[in-house]
């Protein structure tokens, strides 16, 4: 696998005893997300770490081969990558490992993510052998629902998991979403859908 993705970074106060992966989405990159850190008024203490690393560049698809940040290729014809995903989930699982390296504990470890950020964080989240503090997922679906049921790590049968979609998105369809959303409730997870 190649090298831990470059990523930056954002500490609300020194010493950080948490943690915030935040995954954008296709064509974005890191600094996508990088302003809502001082939106969100944090306090200094507990000092929370955000990482907001970039998708490695590739041809995607749906967009005519053009190169991109992305997680995974997408076709347009309705079939997973899922090469690219379990590739791109690795990835997650290494900046996961960094963050546990430094100190902070897998529960004190939020997976965030929007739109193919977001499917890589409810993907990796779920599958994940510890607990994360929680799975934020929005304007997102679940990719390769139907193996979630075997892959499931049984740490994160409680997760947190927050999901919430615009009823107006252009890209991803709503649908999509209550798939998702039904999939999820179906296999027993508990979850806020908005």
């Amino acid at each position: 696998m190649s090298a831990l993705l470059e990523a930056l970074e954002i500490e609300t106060g020194p010493s950080p005893r948490a943690a915030v992966i935040w995954l954008h989405g296709l064509g974005a990159d890191g600094h996508d997300f990088e302003p809502i850190v001082p939106e969100l008024g944090m306090p200094a203490a507990p000092a929370v770490r955000f990482v907001f690393p970039h998708a490695p560049l590739q041809p995607v698809a749906i967009n005519r081969g053009a190169v991109m940040r992305a997680w995974y290729d997408v076709t347009g014809d309705g079939r997973q990558d899922a090469e690219g995903i379990r590739a791109s989930q690795v990835r997650v699982e290494a900046l996961i490992a960094r963050e546990r390296a430094r100190g902070i504990a897998a529960r004190s470890i939020v997976l965030a993510g929007f739109s193919q950020g977001g499917a890589m964080a409810l993907h990796t989240g779920l599958r994940y052998p510890e607990r994360p503090a929680g799975i934020l997922a929005l304007s997102c679906y679940l990719p390769l629902p139907e193996t979630l049921e075997r892959e499931a790590s049984q740490a994160t049968r409680d997760v947190p998991i927050f999901m919430a979609h615009g009823t107006q998105d252009p890209v991803i369809p709503l649908s999509w979403a209550m798939r998702s959303r039904d999939r999820l409730g179906a296999l027993g997870y508990a979850f806020h859908c908005h």
